[in-house]
This record gives structure tokens, sequence and C-alpha cells, in this order.
């Protein structure tokens, strides 16, 4: 070979020739009824989609179109008429017979498709999730002149189409015929189509019937003209009741003409859970989308319960859900204030329908306040905090105390209550939800409030001292006692307090806890975590057991003889503080328990022995 010759000369390998995907419809079906759609009953909203969107596009050339949907359930088997635009013999190869086409991309609609319902072109496969087999015949508007044509296909794939004589479809529309599945029938009875069709095309804006039947019922109970507030209020709380079955405590206007919505907002009647995801109904230009939109409203405003129609939203494949993009964050956010205004409003101008709405659901008001400070500032006359003057607002509650004291769980502000009440202390309970960073919030809004989380020491301070001489006289019974308590991490105070009838008080705070809970831990760990846990002891304060000097009981037990009973005694002491405060019981506390009840028994058998 010649060395300027090219070591090869053959021309490139061609492209190999590309291939259709083969699809199983069987199969396709399937997917469709067990994983896209959540129900059969879908199909019909399909068949109803698919008419208004003809309509749509007829009168889109022709305004003064006729506008008509019928149905007519026969046995085993379910007819559906439009007046809609029709199709020519190659409208119905290229979309009939091709999955995924969709006519709203069709050459001479587009300009039209942000009027139309369906945007997937797979609304036809869902038929067959009750079909064997679909029968069309339909006569184009647009071609007047061509023939009327039928495609009819079965649920394993194949499909015929034929031309057929004027006769069979003398004016332009579509009529679907639809064979039930085995099984499927019940979805095609009258009864059943009349409820599926009036649920999904309740506000469709074209003449929907089955039968003689009307479907449509507009306009929409918001949208009509009443007679007076209270008439409103009565219809839409009967609206209420139809749609989610239960009678309102409100109902708030929802009017964002921006995003082309319009609806209601139903408060309900009892409280929920804010971990509780609603169900909102939305209806997409009239056609139900779903009964069950999670994500349409703020997370703090779970108290309501929403129906409305829009035009902008837009729907997820299977048509059941909202597509989170930004239109439906703007959209949510714009329904949140809508929700705002109306709390707001209430407060201005009806308190006592705000505060029975209060009553129930003021823990949505408190979720939307901690972020919303101007919420806050409206709301500070109204929401309720438990406190230790009884169930007040934080303004009030401010208005009386110079300083603003809260506990951040329920067992502190039960441990203390009864006592800074008796002190003249006051106290909110910070431990439901959202109530400690409200009251934290609080200087935010009302400038000059001070406020100060509730701990052992300033509970303490708080108590009168005991004269040193009497405390001095005590002392062997202080020491006794101290090192009865001191093995399970907690220190012995003396003071004077009301009210009498607390002979103990049990203090800790939530630095005395954690040391608690570590040297609890490195108590039963292996000698290497052991090590380690012990490597992070703190110098956090001790819980401390209060004794009430003006208590006569432990005026009693501070004249006993003998460090055996006192101990006694003092154990007992600590475990009904314990109890008191509702605190978590530990291993040794229960011992302790077992311990000191045990001891009172065998040292009243024996008095009662001696005697």
């Amino acid at each position: 070979m010649d060395s300027q010759t090219p070591q090869s000369s053959q021309a490139p390998a061609a492209s190999p020739s590309p291939r259709s995907f083969q699809v199983d419809l069987r199969g396709l079906v399937d997917l469709l009824s067990h994983h896209l759609y959540s129900s059969p009953k879908v199909y019909l909203r399909e068949l109803l989609q698919n008419a208004v969107d003809a309509i749509t596009a007829r009168r889109a050339a022709e305004p003064d179109a006729p506008a008509r949907v019928r149905l007519f359930a026969e046995p085993g088997a379910l007819r559906v008429e439009d007046s809609g635009i029709g199709l020519t013999e190659a409208d119905v190869h290229d979309l009939l017979a091709t999955i995924g086409r969709s006519s709203k991309r069709a050459e001479g609609l587009q300009e039209a498709r942000s009027d139309f319902l369906g945007q997937f072109g797979i609304g036809l496969l869902a038929c067959f999730v009750v079909a064997e087999r679909i029968r069309v015949v339909s006569r184009s508007a647009r071609t007047p002149d061509a023939a009327p044509v039928e495609w009819t296909a079965t649920d394993d794939g194949s499909y015929t189409v034929r031309t057929l004589p004027d006769e069979a479809r003398p004016e332009p529309g579509t009529t679907m015929h639809l064979v039930a599945r085995a099984g499927a029938a019940e979805w095609l009875a009258e009864d059943r189509v009349l409820a599926l069709a009036r649920d999904f095309g309740s506000l469709l804006p074209y003449d929907v019937r089955v039968g003689e039947e009307a479907v449509t019922d507009l306009p929409a109970p918001w949208d009509r003209p009443y007679p007076s507030p209270a008439a409103r209020r009565v219809a839409l709380g009967r609206h209420c009741h139809d749609l989610f079955g239960f009678t309102p405590l409100d109902a708030i206007e929802l009017d964002v003409p921006l995003a082309g919505i319009r609806g209601v907002a139903y408060v309900l009647p009892s409280a929920v859970s804010p971990a509780q995801r609603a169900g909102h109904r939305v209806h997409l230009k009239g056609m139900l989308l779903t009964e069950r939109a999670e994500q349409l409203l703020p997370d703090w405003a779970f108290f309501v319960r929403c129906v409305l129609d829009t035009d902008s939203l837009r729907p997820t494949a299977s048509r059941e859900s909202l597509y989170e993009d930004e239109t439906l964050a703007a959209v949510r956010e714009a329904l949140g204030e809508r929700i705002r205004a109306w709390l707001t409003g209430l407060a201005a101008g009806d308190p006592e329908r705000l505060a029975a709405f209060l009553a129930v659901h003021h823990l949505g008001v408190k979720s939307l306040a901690r972020h919303d400070r101007e919420m806050l500032r409206t709301m500070l006359p109204w929401l309720p905090f438990e406190t230790t003057d009884g169930r007040l607002s934080l303004e009030e509650f401010a208005r009386r105390h110079r300083v603003v004291h809260f506990t951040r769980t329920v067992e502190e502000y039960r441990q203390v209550a009864p006592i800074a009440s008796a002190q003249g202390v006051g106290v909110i309970n910070g431990g439901y939800t959202y109530d400690s960073e409200l009251v934290e919030a609080l200087p935010s809004v009302r400038p000059g409030t001070v406020v100060a989380e509730l701990d052992a020491d300033t509970v303490t301070a708080h108590l009168d001292a005991v004269d040193p001489a009497v405390e001095l006289a005590l002392s062997g019974f202080l020491a006794t006692a101290r090192a009865t308590l001191d093995p399970l991490g907690c220190d012995v105070v003396l003071r004077a307090f009301h009210p009498l009838s607390v002979p103990a008080l049990h203090l800790d705070d939530r630095a005395a806890r954690h040391e608690q809970a570590r040297a609890r831990a490195e108590e039963e760990a292996d000698d290497l975590w052991a090590g380690i846990l012990g490597s992070l002891r703190g110098e956090a304060p001790r819980a401390r057991l209060v004794l009430n000097h003006l208590s006569p009981l432990i005026r009693r037990i501070g004249s006993l003889g003998g460090p055996e009973l006192i101990g006694t005694a003092v154990e007992s002491l600590y475990g009904q503080a314990l109890l008191m405060a509702q605190r978590p019981l530990r291993p040794a506390d229960s011992a302790l328990l077992n311990r000191a009840f045990i001891g009172l028994l065998e040292w009243a058998t024996n008095g009662e022995g001696d005697r």
C-alpha cells in the first residue's frame, strides 16, 4: 500500500432509521386506572371536557354556534352528543389514533388554547378505564362539505375509520358511544352518570343535560344576588353543608380578578389539627378539577375549606391536582391575604363574631401571627392565653403586669402557677403551640413591654425569706433533709409563701433537667460512654425542694426527732411535690416514693403497737 494512501476509504455508516414505539393499549389503560387516575369516575370528566372544548373551539369561529352537551345512558352503554367543532377524517387519523396528541395543539386553535380545559391529549384513553369499545361519529364545522366520519376503537389497541352518509350526522358536532367493560356497567348507569355529571360539571358555561335533567347550576352560589346579607349567609351555609357536610361559622369571599379566581372559603365550626391537610374543591373553567387540593392555601389557614373556580391554575397530567408553580404560589399568597383581611375586618367591626371564631380556631390565628407582626398587633386584644390571672389576651395581661413572665412548658407552668399567683407574680403558660413565640414577640408590637422567662431562681426570689434565727434553729433538720435528697440531685431551701396548703414546691429548669438526664445516662452507660458523658458534666443549677415554713405540716416535721424519721418525711414531701408538678418519675424517684410510703406505714403501725 502506498504510504500516501489513507488507511481507510470506507464511507461513514448510515444512521439507523428511526422506529416508533409500540404501545400496549391494555397495559396503558391499566396504568391509567391504577396509577394516574384516582377513580374510574374521571372518565365522565374527560367526556365532558372533550365536549366543552369542542364547543369552545367552534364558538371561537362562530360566536353564535349552539352550545349543547347531551348524555344518554343505555343498558351497559353511554352516548354523549355535543354541538362542537367536530372532526374530519384527517383529524381522526391525526388526533384520535395518536396517543398524547391534543386537538388543542392543532394549527388554527393555538390562539384559543387558554380557553380549553384539556392540555395533555390523553383524555380519550380515560374512557377505556370503563369501556371496552368506543365509537365516535363526528362532522366538522370547519369543513362543512366533509362527510361524517366514524372512528371505532377497542381496548386491544385496534381501530377502524370510515366515512358515513350525510344523514348519519347532519349537523356539525360529535357523538361518542361507549360500551362498558366487564364489571364496569355500573359506571354507565343513568343515576351514576347524572350524579357524576353534576359533581364535575355544575359550573360549566354551556347547556349540559343527562337525558332531560339539567346538570349545570349557574350562576355559582357565591355569584348569585341575594335580598340581604343574612339570606346570603343562609344560602352559602346550605351550599357548604351540601358540599362538605358541615354548617360553617362564616363564609369568606375569595375574589382575585388578576388570577381569574372566584369562590368562597368556609370556616370550620370545630377545631382541627394544624397537621391535618385540608381538601379544597377547585374548578378549572367551570369543570371540577379536584376536591382534595391541599396546597391551595397557606399552611396557617387550616381552619377553612374552599370551593372556587379559576382559569389560571395549571393542572397536573391527571387533572386531579394542581401543578406547583409560580402562579399557584401567587394565588396561595393572594387567597391568604383575603383570609387575613377578613380577620382584620372582624377585629375592627364585629368583635362578637371574632370571639366566636377564636374560641374555636385561635391556634390558626396564632400560627399566622407568629410570622405577621401586623396580624399580631391586630389580634393582641383578642387572642386568649392561659395565665395566672385567668384566660386573658396578651394586651390585657401586659397592662396588668410590669414584667410579663412566661414558661416554655405546660409542666413548668403548673409547677409554679399557684405559688406565683399567691405572690402576685403574673405568669403566662407558654407551653401550648406557638404561645411562647408570641409572648417573646410582644415587645416588637408593644414597645416598652418587658418579657422574661420564668425560672427557678426567679420564683425563689419572690418567696419570702425565713428569719435567720428560725433557720438556724432548724439547721439540723435542714442538714438531714439535704443529705437525704442530695443523691437525687436536689437541694433543699426554706422559704415562707402562700398558699399554706402547699407544704413543699419542687423547682427546676431546663438546664437542671438536662443535667439530670446526662447524669442518668452516665449511670446506665458502659465505661466508654460513661467517660464521654462525664466529660460533659456542666455547672447547671440543681433542682430544689422549697419547704414552706408557713405550713403547719412543715413545722411539725421540723420538730421530729431522729434523722431516720425526718428522712422518710422529706422523701414523702419530695415525691408529693414531684407528683403535683406532674413531672415524669425517674426509676430513682419511683424507688424513693415506694420507700417513703413503706417507711410511713411502718412508723404508723409501730406507733399504734406502742400505744
